[in-house]
């Protein structure tokens, strides 16, 4: 019997226990320890005790276990994590933890290493709680049905995956379109391993047979192992000849999924989510220069979620009544299950495992955080047809430009000399939905130093203009007051624009020949 039926079992009781005679009140004693299994000293004391007022409950104040060093370097290591789930986070802990402290962003003491690996998913969430946020959007669907090739490509559903052998993917595209499926627009195509979770995503220039095929070779040689096959859905972009004929060429073998039945792809789907909404987002991206800063963003994203983002797989459910009960294997990343099953020839794993010692998790978040700024100012801002009530319609989130001054002076977090992130890094939308300025009022001040300024930017993408105005004020005293500031901001954005930030993996380099 729980508490509160013991409690209310009580209340009914005690009115005519205290106003019985004897005989009355040990039938009333002897039926109340039977029903709660109370000792009959404390259920006279229960009993007595409601003439003062109903029972209140008691406090035990218990030590606490998980001390606030437990708790902050909880916080460090969910933050390198991209702020994943307790229960995808706890079982990775043991292979975070090394990483971190290699790079010097963590120094723990043995006792906070035990408590922090004996932490269970449902403690982990308890002592996260109060910093997490989330807020999801949605997209446009663009997929158009082929119907001409159905008959030569066989139907495999999510029930028929049991392949444990890596090299088995699902396909899928995402489109960058915004709120419009208009006109020409990026894509990205994205490869998830069933076996193993690893995933690749790749950048199209329009959605078409021929740019499919081309990503899918640039795929393939990405692929720390060999494609067997391919599973898409029904669109015009993967059922035609040419990607027919290509897999039977290349011996993959190919399936489709049923239409309208987006669980048959589960396991892309689910990465379309997590991976290419969260980082890249939802807005209109076009052009050449759009699709090359989207591929440079893609190499870091792709190392970042296959070596350091774990996930669950489903390892059975069955159905009890109204409710399904699952079960879930422990948590562990792309690289972790690639290692495991085995497929991989010697030279392949000793390369693999000197590589994954190389990255830096924390480095890794703010090459992708200086990517996604730049891939951002690339997104081409739309009006909407319908306009909502203010109650429905989602705020958007400030972009760097639009910053305020004291916003800009103010500096992250640091723990031992690196910036750790305060928020999830995903996608964030534009600040004002506004069309582009095209007019002058006065001589532009910046005209003379333009390609200085140009300069310093492209040597330094991530600078911001507050501290290119400082650097100019003590180049040139008195020549550009501080209300410049935001005619300079809109030319900077103007600039990042036209440069392409690209993923130096120099340091991995330097890292791996140490």
């Amino acid at each position: 019997m729980s508490i509160s039926a013991r409690r209310e079992l009580l209340s009914r009781v005690v009115g005519r226990y205290q106003v019985g005679g004897r005989k009355v009140k040990s039938a009333i004693l002897n039926e109340f320890t039977a029903a709660t299994g109370y000792a009959r000293k404390y259920a006279i004391r229960q009993l007595n005790r409601m003439k003062k007022g109903p029972p209140v409950a008691v406090r035990r104040n218990r030590k606490r276990w998980y001390g606030p060093d437990v708790e902050d370097a909880l916080l460090v290591l969910w933050k390198a994590a991209n702020f994943i789930c307790a229960k995808r986070l706890v079982p990775f802990l043991s292979e975070l933890i090394p990483a971190m402290e290699r790079h010097g962003y963590l120094c723990v003491s043995e006792e906070t290493r035990k408590k922090l690996l004996l932490l269970s998913p449902a403690t982990a969430d308890r002592i996260l709680k109060k910093v997490r946020d989330a807020a999801k959007p949605k997209g446009v669907s663009t997929t158009r049905k082929g119907t001409l090739l159905k008959h030569q490509v066989p139907v495999r559903t999510f029930a028929d995956w049991t392949d444990s052998r890596p090299g088995f993917m699902e396909a899928d595209l995402v489109a960058h379109c915004g709120c419009s499926a208009e006109g020409a627009f990026l894509n990205t195509l994205v490869l998830t391993d069933i076996a193993t979770g690893w995933t690749e995503c790749l950048p199209l220039l329009y959605r078409s047979e021929e740019e499919v095929l081309r990503a899918l070779d640039v795929g393939r040689q990405l692929l720390p192992f060999q494609l067997l096959g391919l599973d898409t859905d029904n669109g015009s972009e993967f059922l035609n000849h040419g990607l027919v004929e290509y897999c039977e060429l290349e011996e993959i073998t190919f399936t489709r999924s049923r239409p309208y039945k987006k669980n048959d792809q589960c396991y892309v789907e689910q990465k379309n989510g997590v991976i290419v909404r969260q980082l890249v987002g939802y807005d209109r991206f076009e052009g050449q220069f759009a699709y090359k800063q989207l591929g440079e963003l893609y190499q870091v994203i792709r190392l970042y979620v296959n070596f350091f983002q774990p996930s669950m797989k489903l390892v059975s459910k069955h159905r009890k009544g109204s409710k399904v009960h699952k079960k879930y294997d422990a948590a562990r990343t792309p690289f972790q299950r690639l290692l495991e099953s085995n497929v991989l020839d010697e030279q392949r794993r000793r390369y693999l495992v000197d590589f994954y010692h190389t990255l830096d998790p924390v480095q890794l978040l703010g090459k992708l955080e200086l990517l996604q700024d730049a891939f951002w100012h690339h997104a081409i801002l739309q009006k909407r047809k319908v306009s909502l009530p203010s109650k429905f319609v989602v705020q958007p989130r400030r972009v760097i430009e639009d910053v305020k001054d004291e916003d800009i002076a103010s500096e992250p977090k640091r723990i031992e000399g690196e910036v750790i992130r305060q928020k999830k890094r995903s996608y964030r939308r534009k600040a004002k939905q506004r069309s582009p300025r095209t007019w002058r009022t006065r001589k532009d001040p910046f005209e003379d130093i333009s390609e200085e300024l140009r300069q310093m930017l492209i040597a330094e993408p991530q600078r911001t203009a507050k501290s290119l105005l400082l650097e100019l004020q003590g180049r040139y005293p008195g020549r550009f007051p501080n209300g410049q500031l935001r005619t300079l901001q809109r030319r900077v954005k103007e600039w990042r624009r036209e440069i392409l930030v690209k993923f130096d993996m120099e340091w991995l380099a330097a890292g791996m020949c140490q």
